[in-house]
């Protein structure tokens, strides 16, 4: 990408970064082939408005070849024109597609849960809130990386957007391969409690939970994002087929399972009707309040990896197209199924996920059936980020990235086999499905749902307004300030809080009963 005249001249290397502090000249004119004309977040639509580069060429991690990473998109896909596997190769469409299964996956049977907690019109309000608020900061990684096309991930962004600075890359990159292996732990877990489902428990559960993390690293092996893209589209639509045939299923079906059971069950509230609230019952306290707000959360914060998703599309500025498509959808899909299960179920016949709301066994296990491509690909979808993040940087200017080698090959399977072992251990030590969400939700969410794009915000208005750019731009500039301070501090509001709330919840769990042990042979069937 050719630097325009507010951007450093680097030389002797790629360390030396333009203090954010330095003086700048905001209304000069790039060059028109640094493609920096585009989108504003801020008035969602075309306009002329400069989108400065918030400093030079940085260092972006361990394994970088001497390459100008400034090098634009169309530059990069010249590069790799005589490769055998080519990165740059999405549309806007395949991207879409990787969203969608992304977002519209097994996170989404827990919003009855939630709304159970929080009340019908709560849920929703927060629901609608935390969808909007996701849009927003999507729409800021997104900038960022059109400005920045050298950008291969959320770690590259992190190092870049904290000036710079090395450990900030190694911070953001444990949280990266944490988060994403967690989440590939939570499905290897699901997985297993669908086979335990179907099967009535005719093998161990860490046979099962085994099975499924082959299985799945099988189906990680693809290297581009343009092959799994059409996986994609098949996981995100049997999702949709199997939340719609669990709402339909729990509107037809006579009583949710557990209906009135003698002496109400474990939990003495198994009896009577289901009931409904419209706002928080009586007696909800701080710890199950937070877990439902970070259950839904943590469906629609996905912004880690989009710097990935954006790096292998053929045209960025085609971005908040899937982007806006996605969140239309997910917010209808999101509040209709979770509030028309909830309907059925009540608050005191509710599980999460909600399948084992069902009472009807047949209903359970044909609805459940059709998650199983989600099961399987979104596991796979960060996998396959993980993977490709240690790969880039192991094999960066070498001909086993872009090429069909052995040693390649060879490294791609064992670095997606090392990320599904941990993935299986996590899932059985930790064998519960609410809490886990809620705990990727405050420890990783809050960097790089909020946090990260809150402050992303204000480099990129400093670097295209200069010094004063809060008060140089008026109320919209006062305005877009006070929005981003207020979006970090509810990142830091979910890492505190947040995190206190979740180990409470997973402690007092234990100390009921409500989980099994670490490495059980035991049922975790619904």
């Amino acid at each position: 990408m050719a630097l325009d005249g507010n951007s450093p001249v680097v030389a002797g290397g790629s360390n030396n970064i333009t203090s954010f502090d330095e003086k700048q000249e905001p209304h000069r004119d790039p060059p028109l082939e640094t493609g920096v004309y585009g989108y504003d977040v801020e008035n969602t639509q075309e306009r002329g408005r400069k989108m400065s580069r918030i400093g030079g060429p940085k260092d972006i991690g361990v394994g970088d070849s001497d390459a100008d990473s400034a090098a634009s998109v169309g530059k990069q896909m010249e590069m790799e024109a005589s490769n055998s596997i080519k990165y740059r190769t999405c549309s806007w469409q395949k991207t879409a597609a990787l969203l969608f299964s992304e977002y519209i996956c097994l996170a989404i049977m827990s919003f009855p849960y939630s709304y159970s907690v929080l009340g019908l019109v709560p849920g929703i309000i927060v629901t609608i809130a935390v969808a909007a608020v996701v849009l927003y900061t999507s729409l800021i990684v997104w900038e960022f990386c059109f400005r920045h096309p050298e950008i291969r991930d959320v770690c590259d962004l992190g190092q870049m957007l904290y000036y710079g600075w090395r450990w900030v890359w190694y911070g953001t990159a444990t949280m990266f391969l944490l988060n994403n292996t967690f989440i590939q732990g939570l499905h290897v877990l699901t997985g297993a409690k669908y086979l335990n489902t179907m099967t009535n428990h005719t093998v161990c559960t860490i046979g099962f939970s085994a099975v499924m993390a082959v299985i799945s690293w099988i189906c990680s092996l693809p290297r581009t994002f343009d092959t799994l893209s059409k996986l994609a589209t098949l996981s995100a639509f049997f999702t949709f087929v199997s939340v719609l045939l669990a709402a339909i299923f729990a509107g037809i079906e006579a009583h949710p399972k557990g209906y009135n059971t003698p002496g109400g069950g474990k939990s003495g509230k198994l009896t009577g009707e289901p009931l409904v609230y419209v706002v928080a019952p009586a007696g909800t306290t701080f710890v199950s309040g937070m877990n439902a707000f970070l259950n839904i959360s943590y469906t629609f914060i996905g912004q880690i990896t989009l710097p990935s998703f954006i790096a292998e599309m053929k045209e960025p500025k085609d971005f908040p197209k899937a982007l806006w498509a996605v969140t239309i959808a997910e917010i209808i899909v999101f509040s209709l199924v979770g509030a028309i299960v909830y309907a059925y179920t009540g608050t005191q016949y509710n599980t999460a996920p909600a399948f084992g709301s069902l009472g009807n066994e047949l209903y359970l296990k044909v609805s459940f059936s059709f998650m199983i491509p989600t099961l399987i690909f979104l596991g796979v979808l960060y996998a396959s980020v993980s993977a490709r993040f240690i790969f880039f940087r192991i094999f960066e200017g070498t001909r086993h990235k872009g090429n069909h080698t052995v040693v390649g090959w060879a490294s791609w399977a064992g670095i997606l086999a090392i990320t599904w072992i941990v993935a299986f251990i996590i899932a059985e030590v930790i064998p519960f499905f609410s809490d886990l969400l809620s705990l990727m939700s405050s420890l990783f969410d809050s960097f790089f749902g909020f946090i990260f794009w809150g402050t992303a915000y204000m480099r990129m208005r400093r670097a295209d307004y200069g010094p004063g750019w809060i008060t140089k731009r008026g109320i919209r500039g006062l305005w877009g300030f006070a929005l981003n301070v207020f979006i970090i501090l509810i990142g830091c509001y979910m890492l505190t809080a947040g995190t206190y709330a979740t180990v409470q919840s997973i402690i007092d769990n234990y100390h009921s009963g409500a989980f099994g042990s670490a490495f059980s042979c035991a049922s975790n069937g619904l």
